[in-house]
């Protein structure tokens, strides 16, 4: 009889154990970091009126960068063919940083630009007339990769952010970190970006492709 105590009491109780591990799950729940991707963080402009139609740009054709991306991923820019994205930025940069025309506006623009900048900017008569009338236009068809779209926005954007960077004394990457959430970083922001607007179109895909 003395022994079949002994056994028993060698028994682990087991009743509580469902319990420990719901706790043990809600703890990993709510400390564990889920990583999200973000996507494209670009503002898209407002969902225009159907029973509007749509305000009528007038638009030199010489201040429009064209960039074009058929099915197979090839590019076609100006009218060039290229295979690879390669020194789109620093095409973006000079074309953006064009003064065909300068006027009033843009003279204390280009004076405020640091030394850097003016040796690339040009004042090439068949390029923009200044950087607040550059736009770079990117268009796709249906059966371009999402990777090459994404490459060739990043360039361009890089082209710009290029420009930012240099006018405020950071290199690209630093520039692009910032936030914005202190005076600061904002005061930094506004100073690159001034007199020369973002301006990139995405035209809506052709239907050519699969």
């Amino acid at each position: 009889m003395a022994r079949k105590k002994n056994r028993m009491s060698q028994e682990v109780n087991a009743g509580s154990m469902a319990d420990i591990a719901f706790l043990l799950l809600i703890f990993f729940l709510v400390t564990t970091t889920i990583a999200s991707d973000k996507g494209i963080l670009n503002i898209l402009p407002p969902k225009l009126d159907p029973n509007q139609p749509p305000p009528e740009i007038d638009k030199n054709e010489r201040n429009i960068f064209t960039i074009l991306i058929n099915a197979n991923d090839d590019l076609l820019v100006e009218g060039d063919y290229r295979e690879s994205a390669d020194g789109l930025d620093q095409e973006v940069k000079e074309f953006v940083l064009n003064f065909a025309i300068p006027d009033e506006e843009t003279l204390p623009l280009y004076n405020s630009l640091p030394a850097s900048l003016k040796a690339v900017a040009r004042r090439d008569p068949e390029s923009s007339d200044n950087p607040k009338e550059a736009v770079v236009s990117i268009k796709t068809n249906r059966g371009t990769s999402y990777d090459k779209y994404l490459e060739v926005f990043d360039m361009v954007k890089k082209g710009y952010f290029d420009i930012y960077a240099e006018r405020v004394g950071l290199d690209t990457d630093e520039y692009r970190a910032l936030t914005g959430k202190d005076d600061a970083e904002k005061a930094l922001q506004d100073r690159g970006k001034e007199g020369i607007p973002m301006a990139i179109s995405i035209a809506e895909p052709d239907k050519i492709g699969s």
